[in-house]
């Protein structure tokens, strides 16, 4: 059914997307615990933490391939790095909302909303090319709407949610389809690691910031230690690689059904390991979700696209 190359593209979109789905969880773990100061640690330190190394590593890792290609190195120019900066402050955004929507509302909640992604990215695709969506296209925006709603018990009132927490994920969400937009535009040309550094370094500007303005204690250096690195593996590191890696041998439409694995893998961890519940009708809903992102990137006959 499927070539070795394509399959090869399979399991590196699957990991990758299986990673990021990690992530919220071993973030949440961060907040609950306390550092050697005797405070728990804070979103602009675990952000910060994670930036940081993942600059260093990825860093690394693209000087490492300008040594082994040598010549045939294709380096980002000026316009390319300032294009990719600012790309990568709404990277340094979505991180920023996304992890501080987790202190208010649970993991299985918060991967719901930045799913939003789906209908986000359409609406943004409608607005800058002028163009309207297909039926099918419509059809799955109301899936993930109608799973979306299941998923967070909204037709229930199962689970009190914080406002704060639903508004800074759709944030993360609306700063997610921003990245991904634009990501896939901007610089193709050169290599996922240069990609990747110089779309850090933008989002690193945002952090920074947003650390100095929000940090009110002394900041706590053994997060590095204790929780960034892990979360930097799991963040900046290993999903971007893998990611870039897997898509272009699986094609768009295949590696988007296959990243949508990040939202059953949330789920389960914050299940496993924060002990979330989560009750049957929001398994029907992620269902629903992930079934939306499957027929929106399906190739049906035209007559059924129009």
């Amino acid at each position: 059914m499927f070539g070795n190359k394509v399959l090869k593209g399979v399991f590196l979109v699957g990991l990758g997307a299986t990673s990021y789905g990690m992530l919220a969880t071993f973030v949440k773990l961060a907040y609950s615990d306390v550092s050697s100061q005797g405070l728990h640690y804070t979103p602009a330190e675990v952000i910060t933490a994670q930036f940081v190394i993942g600059i260093v590593v990825i860093g690394m890792i693209a000087m490492f391939q300008k040594n082994r290609k040598g010549k045939e190195y294709v380096k980002a120019s000026s316009t390319d790095i300032k294009k990719l900066l600012i790309v990568g402050t709404s990277t340094g955004l979505t991180s920023i909302f996304y992890y501080l929507a987790v202190k208010y509302i649970p993991v299985s909640i918060g991967i719901v909303l930045l799913m939003q992604t789906v209908w986000m990215g359409v609406l943004l695709e409608m607005f800058l090319e002028k163009k309207m969506p297909s039926k099918i296209k419509i059809f799955s925006v109301f899936m993930v709407l109608f799973g979306t709603a299941l998923a967070t018990n909204l037709f229930y009132n199962a689970i009190d949610l914080d406002w704060r927490g639903i508004v800074l994920g759709l944030l993360a969400a609306a700063s997610f389809t921003t990245t991904m937009f634009a990501a896939n535009k901007v610089a193709i040309n050169i290599s996922s690691a240069q990609r990747s550094l110089y779309m850090l370094l933008g989002g690193a500007a945002v952090v920074l910031v947003f650390a100095f303005i929000t940090q009110k204690t002394p900041f706590n250096y053994d997060i590095f230690y204790k929780w960034g690195i892990i979360i930097a593996l799991f963040g900046t590191i290993i999903p971007p690689m893998l990611l870039n890696a897997g898509f272009p041998l699986t094609g768009i439409g295949l590696g988007s059904i296959v990243s949508a694995l990040e939202l059953p893998v949330s789920v389960t961890m914050a299940f496993v390991l924060l002990n979330e519940t989560v009750v049957f009708s929001q398994w029907i809903g992620i269902l629903l979700i992930i079934l939306a992102i499957v027929i929106m990137n399906i190739n049906f006959p035209k007559k059924l696209k129009t």
